[in-house]
């Protein structure tokens, strides 16, 4: 089991389930940072509202929540932020959705979905994270 005061990182944190994990990490008293590229596959809006919800949440009782628009294609980025803010669990829920888009744009999909997830993986192998999750 992880302790309270260990930091967690959730990718795709604007999701549906990455919002509702950020929530639920935070209220068992982690401190939560997430990330998302904030793409426009599905609502921004819907996707900026979760955040604040997540803000709000954190901000009404006294959490610590950050968060730091990346993609995880980004590795230069990925490898900044792990060394900041030196996680002791990833979740990695960060994907390009939708079989027909994947079809009509194999290459982003195959740049979020493999090239990212790969990012993930070596930045968590290189800073030695022993809690990887991934969907």
């Amino acid at each position: 089991m992880l302790k309270k005061e260990g930091n967690i990182l959730i990718t795709g944190c604007a999701g549906f389930i990455g919002a509702a994990l950020c929530k639920r990490f935070l209220k068992d008293g982690y401190v939560v940072l997430g990330i998302d590229n904030i793409n426009n596959y599905y609502d921004v809006k819907l996707k900026k509202d979760r955040l604040e919800s997540i803000y709000e949440f954190a901000l009404r009782n006294n959490l610590r929540w950050v968060f730091n628009e990346i993609s995880i294609e980004d590795r230069e980025s990925l490898e900044n932020l792990f060394s900041r803010i030196k996680p002791k669990l990833v979740i990695n829920l960060a994907a390009q959705a939708g079989v027909r888009y994947s079809i009509k744009n194999p290459r982003t999909y195959f740049k979020n979905n493999l090239e990212g997830f790969f990012n993930i993986l070596e930045v968590s192998r290189l800073n030695k994270i022993k809690h990887l999750i991934y969907k």
